[in-house]
């Protein structure tokens, strides 16, 4: 049972948003594409656990915070017997170990994600003890991607590579969780402690005038270029779709941008570009509660 599923990041969201209509620094798009990957990451260990009994208690993404410290962990299973956290690394190419560091296979030295994983485990158990639980924590890293390689790790290492995967998997499946009331009381505790806004995000500075308008291909990403009635059709890679769901998604994608700014007709003509004003306010008033009138107007959900 999937107590806190997981959904795209905020921060993942914006940048994505933001990557497609405006130019992204190199250092910003190398960060994007890190976002990204590590999202992927994390879908496919959702997707390679989709088979797990129901009577696991399944916590996603969670971000908490214990003793002032904000902590982040990707993935936490409950049983009756013990808890299982991992965090989830799409590391791609050959890696190596040496005197305890971690480093590509060109010599470029990376950060230890096993001493991320110590503190995740350390914080938590402190968290736990603090609520009142004493359970037992079992902890890994997961390298899901299977163009993953470390050369000279120890054996003992709490790591699950890529090979070892169905292995680790089969194990799981044959433990029965047999989850008792304390169990969802606690996974809901910890539900009710997640931290929705990181305090470490990154920004990108952006605003309305600097960031390309119009309603973008939800199969491509291309900026759609003409109107047609009921339908917007894709010219890069044909794909159609009703002009209501494009203006309505595009509206989310504006509030989602600007939470502080208003919803305006005027606002939505502009940032949809290619749809004509007396569509934009029949799909408003449909769809949003207008608040005052005339040109100091807006909308509201």
């Amino acid at each position: 049972m999937n107590f806190k599923p997981r959904c795209i990041p905020a921060e993942l969201q914006v940048t994505q948003y933001l990557n497609w209509r405006m130019s992204l620094s190199p250092k910003e798009h190398s960060y994007y594409l890190n976002l990204e990957k590590g999202f992927i990451g994390e879908q496919r260990v959702d997707e390679w656990l989709k088979n797990l009994s129901e009577d696991w208690l399944i916590l996603d993404d969670l971000l908490l915070e214990c003793n002032g410290t904000v902590f982040q962990i990707d993935k936490v299973l409950i049983s009756n017997q013990k808890i299982y956290i991992f965090e989830v690394k799409n590391y791609e190419g050959d890696f190596y170990i040496e005197a305890d560091n971690w480093y590509t296979l060109s010599g470029t030295e990376i950060m230890n994600p096993l001493r991320q994983l110590q503190r995740s485990e350390s914080l938590f158990r402190k968290l736990l003890q603090e609520l009142g639980y004493h359970c037992q924590i079992e902890s890994y890293i997961i390298f899901i991607n299977p163009d993953f390689q470390l050369y000279q790790a120890p054996r003992d290492l709490p790591i699950i590579f890529p090979t070892q995967l169905n292995r680790f998997l089969n194990k799981l499946v044959t433990i029965s969780p047999k989850i008792k009331d304390k169990h969802i009381k606690l996974a809901k505790h910890l539900v009710s402690l997640h931290i929705h806004t990181s305090p470490y995000k990154r920004t990108i500075n952006y605003n309305f005038d600097n960031l390309k308008k119009g309603i973008i291909c939800t199969q491509c990403n291309s900026f759609i270029a003409e109107f047609h009635k009921t339908a917007l059709i894709c010219d890069s890679c044909g794909y159609k779709e009703k002009v209501t769901s494009a203006v309505l998604r595009s509206i989310e994608e504006y509030l989602f941008l600007f939470p502080e700014k208003k919803l305006t007709a005027n606002a939505m003509y502009e940032w949809c570009e290619i749809i004509p004003k007396k569509t934009i306010y029949k799909i408003l008033s449909k769809n949003f509660k207008i608040i005052g009138h005339g040109k100091y107007s807006y909308y509201l959900r």
